[in-house]
């Protein structure tokens, strides 16, 4: 008999956009109207991250969260996780709940890994007896056994990512919140990463698991829900849920998250070299120009974007990045030129991702996929078609040499 671990009715986040709210004493309301006892105040502007969400989850569940960037779902999965407390309506969880919100959460750059390890699983709910437990097996899923009594701050970037997901990952609560960490490291890793979250879903634990990659999405959960602008769109089997979004993707159906919580977001992208009927088609070997537009509602200044395209069997084909970059607030077109993309026949998506002095701004899995329908220069025998589609001239000469 199935039971219902969480349970979420009305409920709605509201926030004060423009200025903080502020707890006022009766001197300082005294004062104000002393001061100046005719001032109309200002009408407050609130917007509502969440409104109206309700829905259940079952024991032994894992349910997908999706849509686009400032639609609401961190801010839900924080008031599930008690770290903020919802304006309207109520959400009822019975279980242990562990979050993996932001990886690296209680990391000190002073301490080392070893020391590391034991803060941030404090802080994520862990007891000491349980971190010395499992402390052999965090380390060994981090890869930073060498490195273990080294101060953090000598550690690289995707070490410290490595560690503190291993760290998230050997939780073991009944109910686990997880919002977009699989995306930390590098390719390798985050095939990891994704193995020990499907470890963790076969256990019978309720995952509510948040991401912007669909085959993600696809791979590890039963039911979607997918947020956008706040209320829920639409929800039911992952098939249908994830179909019904990349449609409204690839149409621009998807309507605009508010611009207070969102500095930065990818509006689509096209080839617009060679220009055909479809603009997300290759049909054709030769120059290709790849566009994306990005709208920037605040200053980036030290600011890093990143571009790659993988296959259907998420191979990375190719990336690249830029630094420094500096964009003040405003619409752009990131334009890439090739001197041609010789890739075998099939559905390819690109990544593309703006920083602003370490931290994301939008990471985009972007819709449409790219479909590459170019004539086939491959081996007949598909055992042997590899992932280049690169025509050549082949001939037989008489002669000893070449």
């Amino acid at each position: 008999m199935s039971q219902t671990v969480i349970e979420v009715k009305d409920l709605g986040k509201r926030y004060l956009i423009g200025r903080r709210e502020r707890y006022l004493a009766l001197r300082d309301v005294l004062s104000n109207v002393l001061q100046n006892p005719f001032r109309r105040r200002p009408s407050p502007n609130y917007i509502w991250a969440l409104k109206d969400v309700s829905f259940g989850v079952e024991r032994g569940e894992v349910l997908g969260v999706i849509g686009r960037n400032g639609a609401g779902k961190t801010t839900l999965l924080k008031i599930l996780a008690r770290v903020t407390r919802p304006t309207t309506g109520q959400a009822e969880i019975h279980g242990r709940v562990g979050s993996l919100l932001e990886v690296g959460t209680g990391f000190h750059p002073e301490l080392t890994g070893r020391e590391n390890v034991y803060l941030s699983g404090a802080i994520l709910g862990m007891r000491k007896r349980e971190i010395e437990s499992k402390f052999d097996a965090i380390v060994t899923f981090a890869e930073v056994a060498r490195f273990l009594d080294t101060p953090l701050k000598h550690y690289s970037s995707g070490m410290q990512m490595r560690l503190a997901f291993a760290v998230a990952a050997h939780l073991d609560p009944e109910i686990l919140l997880v919002d977009e960490v699989l995306a930390v490291g590098d390719l390798e890793f985050q095939k990891k990463c994704l193995g020990k979250m499907e470890e963790v879903s076969h256990s019978g634990r309720t995952i509510i698991f948040i991401s912007h990659q669909m085959n993600q999405i696809r791979r590890l959960c039963e039911h979607v829900l997918w947020i956008d602008t706040g209320r829920i769109r639409q929800s039911g089997a992952t098939a249908t849920v994830v179909g019904a979004y990349e449609v409204a993707m690839s149409r621009g159906e998807a309507t605009e998250p508010p611009n207070t919580n969102v500095k930065a977001r990818f509006l689509r992208w096209e080839i617009s070299e060679p220009r055909a009927e479809h603009a997300h088609l290759l049909s054709s070997l030769g120059p290709v120009q790849v566009n994306f537009l990005l709208q920037v509602n605040e200053p980036v200044q030290r600011g890093h974007h990143g571009v790659a395209l993988f296959n259907a069997d998420r191979q990375l084909m190719w990336a690249w990045a830029a630094d420094d970059v500096r964009l003040a607030p405003g619409r752009y077109t990131l334009s890439y030129g090739f001197p041609m993309l010789p890739l075998r026949p099939g559905a390819y998506t690109w990544q593309v991702s703006l920083w602003n002095d370490g931290n994301l701004l939008e990471l985009w899995e972007c819709l449409p996929e790219m479909i590459i329908a170019t004539p086939v220069h491959q081996h007949t025998r598909d055992e042997w078609n590899g992932v280049l589609n690169v025509p050549c001239q082949f001939s037989i000469h008489n002669g000893k040499g070449a």
